[in-house]
């Protein structure tokens, strides 16, 4: 199994929980940073109901289990600007048995966990306190460090916000009102992390106390830097994949104009809804036939998206829509199958157009070669000729529905079959491979694969692919290089 960073740190931190010695209470105005109920917290999600603290269980807890709540409410709803002003934050804790009450707040960047944004407070009034993390318990009565509202140091970046009795202070005060500054630029959503304590007073780590946690998501505020709606002026299926004016079902479509989108960039896994592809990057999203297309690529010349599954066949409508607004329509021909193979315009050589290949070898970096030419290009591509009777992979857009059915904008599960699949040929010249997969590929969105032996009866040489689909040859003019 491969974890990634965060999961392994979220196992270090859970491995800390269960063998660092507890002490929660080293400070004895309320709980050390990291207790704020967050997974990557020294305490984890049992926060102040870690063992030896406030709970009558030797591992901890329970949590949540006693009828009361933590709540914290936010002035600016749960949208902040970048660089805009504090909002103020109020935390309260209930409970039915127990009138005194702490807490402890923390805020993260949903992307890695890192601090987001300051926290602040008014300390005339006594009875909060803002801690940096640290990984070592200390003296009591030791603040480690102890800051007031400024960014915490590099060696201790997370703010933990929590209350604090001085004397001089009300024991128990609930609510608790401080402020919060967003941080300068955009860190996409926030997790506000928030543990609360109602506790009987006897000063026992019992069952007596009990102990609440809440996350609360945070959202940017969207901006538009965009002053008019964006202009589409052509729009075309993936050049790659031939590039054709007419498209189908599940086709990818490069949109082309100006001021389609905010800045650049390529969906990304945090996009997604499960296993559901993005409708819409940075706002931007574009409607086939009235229906929500699934958008992998926004810039501000080119969208690229995959078109999602419509019965209707014709000229359709296409536009875009961004925060400027909604842009003119174009009339694009939808048909039932809109085929082409992977043959970018890098595989152009001398003339030959080569169509993209694989061959799984495990001597090279990725684990396979491309078929072609070993002085077809350079590394990190690495080529060599397919030898007769060898098997390869080669991919393809707009062939038409599978079975089972995978729904346009939808990562293809496990494999499945063309449901025209024995309408397809491929050959080598005259010579009819053999097709042992054609469906969707696994893991990806819209892609198919097609695994084919070639005719082991081949001599050497550059031989063109003739595809057919239901007996009509495909227009792409494409080959592949055989070799002993």
């Amino acid at each position: 199994m491969h974890l990634t960073k965060k999961q392994l740190a979220w196992a270090v931190a859970g491995t800390f929980s269960v063998i660092a010695p507890v002490a929660l209470w080293a400070h004895y105005y309320g709980p050390d940073p990291g207790a704020s109920g967050a997974p990557n917290d020294v305490y984890g999600n049992l926060a102040c109901a870690a063992s030896g603290c406030h709970t009558g269980s030797a591992k901890g807890g329970p949590v949540n289990a006693d009828g009361g709540a933590v709540t914290a409410t936010f002035s600016g709803g749960m949208t902040y600007t970048p660089g805009g002003p504090p909002i103020i934050i109020t935390v309260t804790v209930t409970d039915p048995v127990n009138k005194k009450y702490g807490f402890q707040m923390s805020a993260r960047a949903a992307s890695d966990d890192s601090q987001a944004g300051d926290f602040a407070y008014d300390a005339s009034i006594q009875n909060l306190l803002i801690l940096c993390s640290d990984t070592t318990d200390i003296p009591q009565n030791t603040p480690n460090p102890v800051n007031t509202g400024s960014a915490c140091p590099s060696s201790t970046p997370l703010q933990f916000i929590e209350h604090y009795y001085p004397a001089a202070a009300v024991v128990g005060t609930s609510p608790y009102t401080f402020t919060w500054t967003p941080p300068a630029t955009n860190v996409g959503n926030i997790i506000f992390y928030v543990a609360g304590n109602a506790v009987n007073g006897d000063g026992q780590a019992d069952g007596g106390d009990h102990a609440y946690t809440k996350q609360y998501t945070m959202t940017p505020a969207a901006t538009c830097s965009i002053s008019s709606a964006p202009t589409v002026t052509a729009i075309n299926s993936a050049s790659d994949f031939g590039g054709w004016s007419n498209f189908a079902s599940g086709s990818y479509l490069e949109i082309k104009g100006s001021n389609l989108a905010p800045d650049s960039r390529t969906w990304a896994g945090t996009d997604f809804s499960g296993s559901n592809a993005p409708t819409s990057l940075d706002g931007v999203s574009v409607s086939i036939n009235g229906k929500s297309a699934f958008v992998y690529y926004i810039s501000a010349t080119q969208l690229d998206v995959q078109a999602p599954d419509d019965s209707a066949t014709g000229n359709v409508p296409i536009t875009v829509t961004n925060c400027g607004g909604t842009s003119n329509s174009l009339s694009v021909n939808k048909t039932a199958l809109a085929a082409g193979m992977q043959a970018p315009a890098s595989f152009h050589v001398n003339g030959t157009q080569y169509m993209v290949a694989l061959i799984s070898d495990s001597t090279k970096p990725l684990g396979y070669a491309f078929v072609g030419n070993t002085n077809l290009s350079n590394p990190p591509y690495y080529f060599q000729p397919a030898k007769p009777g060898q098997n390869i992979i080669v991919y393809g857009l707009g062939f038409g529905p599978v079975t089972p059915n995978n729904p346009s904008g939808t990562i293809t599960a496990a494999g499945n079959s063309l449901i025209s699949a024995d309408a397809i040929t491929m050959s080598f010249g005259s010579t009819k491979a053999n097709l042992s997969y054609a469906g969707l590929a696994p893991g990806f969105v819209g892609l198919y694969q097609f695994n084919i032996a070639v005719p082991s009866t081949l001599s050497n040489g550059d031989y063109p692919i003739n595809i057919t689909i239901g007996g009509q040859p495909l227009a792409q003019k494409l080959s592949l290089t055989v070799h002993n």
